[in-house]
């Protein structure tokens, strides 16, 4: 009884958060001078309850339950945290309205299915740096994806001379350009750090149960790459870096999240 009444509490503030990122971008100058901190604090609290809950669904006595699930729970914990923490510096309420209320969906999802998955059994260190990794990365490039999404929809309407609605709402071209690639960069480091311990804790990267999440993932980090690598060589960006954003992240969504559906949901493995 206590765990539901966390997690409906949890699901109630993320929304009002969102709620209020939203009334704050709609009414810009004229949004009270508290709204922001009142709303990245309804944010926070959300936050800290979703931890809680988080952790009785996936620190069990055999380890850790990290099926589907509590996978995508635990994944939009992380986003809606970093990208409240982002907030308290930058002006990144537009992407808070998006994922606070994903991150409260799939609170109710691993609540009603979370439990069904296995838990996996204590694993080495090396090993559990790897699953971290992977996640972090995973997280951090969702919001780079996301970011991407709105920066496509600006990009359009600003080039057809249709500055309307949302758009006029967002930070300038340029700087959510700049953000997007502070995102990839650092989500492709953590991408390069889950590669390297796989390499280096997995007995073997490339066994059957791993190779099409190996393969995708590397495919990925070479998207990832070749992008960053334009930005720094070529100074790729606008169109450019949208696509290949979005081409790397549904690699990547593929390679974690689309493995698990197949083995855990369909395979039932």
């Amino acid at each position: 009884m206590e765990h539901a009444a966390l997690i409906i509490l949890a699901i109630a503030l993320y929304l009002s958060a969102s709620g209020a990122f939203s009334l704050r971008l709609v009414r810009q100058d004229r949004a009270p001078a508290a709204a922001r901190p009142a709303a990245l604090g309804l944010g926070l609290v959300a936050i800290m309850l979703h931890a809680v809950v988080l952790y009785g669904q996936t620190v069990v006595p055999d380890g850790l339950n990290l099926g589907f699930f509590n996978a995508g729970s635990l994944v939009t914990w992380l986003m809606a945290g970093m990208i409240l923490l982002a907030a308290t510096r930058r002006p990144v309420e537009n992407l808070a309205v998006v994922i606070l209320p994903i991150s409260a969906g799939a609170l109710i999802l691993s609540a009603i299915f979370g439990p069904v998955a296995g838990a996996e059994e204590s694993m080495p260190l090396g090993l559990e740096a790897h699953i971290l990794s992977s996640i972090l990365a995973y997280s951090v490039l969702s919001i780079a994806a996301l970011q991407a999404v709105v920066l496509a929809y600006q990009d359009h309407h600003l080039h057809n001379r249709h500055p309307v609605g949302l758009v006029r709402l967002l930070p300038p071209l340029r700087i959510m350009e700049k953000m997007l690639f502070q995102m990839l960069w650092l989500g492709f480091g953590l991408l390069s750090v889950s590669l390297l311990t796989g390499v280096l804790f997995l007995e073997d990267i490339f066994a059957q149960h791993l190779v099409h999440k190996t393969i995708l993932s590397i495919a990925a980090w070479l998207v990832f790459a070749t992008l960053l690598f334009g930005r720094l060589r070529y100074g790729w960006r606008g169109r450019m870096a949208i696509r290949w954003t979005l081409g790397g992240f549904v690699a990547l969504m593929l390679a974690y999240f689309g493995t698990k559906l197949v083995l855990e949901l369909i395979l039932f493995r």
